[in-house]
């Protein structure tokens, strides 16, 4: 049962009233952008914790989309489940009482059938685990630090959403957020709790928490990029404050005075002098919801301190700086497991020590904190993915290719070459076009094995099985496969990333993904990645538009805006 939601009436579209989203009177920011006409996208309804308005904003505001300020409470959940509760030193039942602690909730309210990636040559497979905030006031004390009594039986929206990428050799991380106004299909999800269906919609991608929990927001993020998701992690506003409390602080810096306040009621309340801070408890939630005083006084501005303010965190963690006191790793313990909510997959202690060690194996040097690029929709009351740059950072992921192109390269060795005959090579084609949102396409199995007939392939069959897969792939057994598998890929013009090995298959096996729904021919790329058929020895990073930052970067200082300094 999922004990973090409150239920409550479906939050009204529109553009609500301060009463009716719930914000404080004090910072409510009175309808509209600071600096252009008030958007009234259907959907945009969440608490932003510093008195800006619910929704996106447009073109001319100089406001792009708000990420909100909860990012780094799950990667703190995550480190601290790693490296607090392995030292904590607690018999079994402290382990019991920290595994009650915990909050747990379904995986995937989706049909969309995506397949988790095939092991590589080694093994291996990479871990998404999908990072929630919640703007929940499911509690007196979440009421307390988001204001909002009024709102306290809407149902939370999930204002933060990041996907945590670990390699499958765990020789690097990617962390990708996505702005919490940005439109995309949400699939049909059934409420675990009560059996509400909620039918397949368009929407703000936080609204997607509100149609059956946490599971909806996975398969939505699922059926956009094409991502498998492996776990989910939630917190909700005191999750932040405890967890920094518990930590004893996190340095951050500003470049001049800070006080996020004004006449107007805009602002977290932040108030900072020029230099580096160590923030914990309230004051860490006022950094990481701050929107008016950094920059633009927009959400690009807080995403940029957010990560900031995470590089610190994760720095700190991982040199074991204030988690030598036994009493402190306790008090961590018990914050992280109290603020978080996760799926049953992740349900125990046990396992989320077990995560962390995988995560404590990825040198911060290779971490990559990255937002989805976007572009402003219609009218500029919302934000949707980039079609050539959001696709290219998808597939990316999907790849397993780190973010900052740093992805250790052998000098290739020449291509072996094809070992079997291509009338008694067996290769097995499969449906993976399966969506829940745009529906399969029937029979391209069917087609793309008469497209290898005719070129030669005769033993070619099929699998009736009807799977959900982004992009086609090759895979093959082992490296006596892979001459065979390279020839019939030049043949039906796939590029050489499509082309994997994996154990996992008793042979060369063809799915058709989602790429290739139509014709029996491979379409080329245009601007997703996938379009150099030639070779995979060009170096492969986030595009300049997902604002990369690096998790080594200690020079890191938010640039205040002179509106709110003093």
């Amino acid at each position: 049962m999922r004990q973090s939601s409150v239920r409550g009436d479906r939050f009204r579209r529109g553009r609500p009233d301060a009463r009716e989203l719930g914000w404080d009177d004090s910072l409510y920011e009175g309808g509209r952008p600071a600096a252009g006409p008030a958007p009234s996208a259907p959907g945009d309804g969440g608490n932003d914790g510093d008195g800006g308005p619910p929704d996106g904003s447009g073109p001319g505001t100089g406001q792009p989309p708000r990420r909100t300020g909860r990012k780094v409470l799950r990667w703190t959940a995550v480190t601290l489940a790693v490296l607090v509760l392995g030292g904590a030193g607690a018999g079994y039942l402290y382990y019991e009482h920290l595994n009650a602690n915990l909050r747990k909730d379904a995986l995937d309210l989706g049909a969309g059938g995506l397949q988790k990636p095939e092991p590589n040559a080694f093994g291996q497979t990479p871990l998404n685990i999908l990072l929630l905030g919640s703007d929940g006031r499911n509690s007196e004390e979440n009421i307390e630090l988001g204001g909002a009594r009024q709102d306290a039986d809407r149902k939370p929206l999930a204002d933060v959403q990041m996907l945590l990428h670990v390699s499958a050799d765990r020789s690097s991380m990617s962390v990708m957020s996505i702005p919490r106004d940005t439109r995309v299909p949400i699939p049909q999800c059934t409420d675990p709790e009560d059996g509400t269906v909620y039918r397949q919609t368009t929407g703000a991608i936080n609204e997607s928490l509100q149609r059956g929990g946490p599971g909806c927001t996975v398969a939505t993020w699922k059926e956009l990029t094409g991502i498998y998701i492996d776990h989910f992690m939630m917190v909700d506003f005191s999750g932040v404050v405890n967890m920094a409390d518990a930590i004893g602080g996190v340095p951050v810096c500003v470049d001049k005075n800070v006080y996020s306040h004004d006449r107007k009621g805009h602002g977290s309340g932040l108030k900072l002098t020029a230099g580096t801070h160590a923030v914990k408890g309230v004051q860490a939630l006022q950094w990481l919801r701050t929107r008016y005083g950094f920059e633009d006084n927009s959400d690009i501005g807080r995403a940029k301190a957010q990560h900031m303010y995470m590089n610190s965190m994760v720095r700190q963690l991982k040199a074991g700086t204030k988690l030598t006191n036994p009493a402190q790793l306790r008090d961590l313990a018990e914050a992280a497991t109290k603020s978080l909510t996760v799926d049953e997959g992740l349900g125990t202690v046990k396992k989320l020590y077990d995560l962390g060690g995988d995560l404590q194996r990825v040198p911060t040097g290779r971490i990559t904190m990255i937002t989805m690029p976007w572009q402003y929709g219609p009218g500029g009351q919302y934000v949707m993915p980039e079609p050539g740059d959001a696709e290219a950072t998808f597939a990316l992921l999907r790849n397993d290719s780190a973010l900052d192109g740093k992805d250790t390269k052998k000098t290739p060795a020449p291509d072996p070459k094809p070992s079997t005959p291509r009338s008694r090579l067996k290769v097995v084609v499969q449906n993976g076009t399966s969506s829940a949102v745009s529906g399969p396409v029937s029979g391209r199995a069917a087609t793309v094995q008469q497209q290898l007939a005719g070129l030669g392939y005769t033993a070619a069959g099929t699998d009736s099985t009807l799977i959900a897969q982004a992009d086609t792939t090759l895979t093959y057994r082992d490296a006596a496969q892979r001459g065979d598998a390279l020839a019939l890929a030049k043949e039906l013009g796939l590029p050489k990333d499509a082309v994997k090995e994996s154990g996992a298959v008793p042979g060369l096996r063809l799915v058709v993904g989602n790429d290739w729904r139509t014709g029996s021919a491979y379409p080329k790329a245009a601007g997703g990645g996938r379009a150099d058929t030639a070779g995979d020895s060009a170096p492969k990073k986030a595009p300049e538009s997902a604002d990369a930052l690096n998790g080594e970067d200690t020079k890191a200082c938010m640039k205040v805006n002179p509106q709110y300094s003093f």
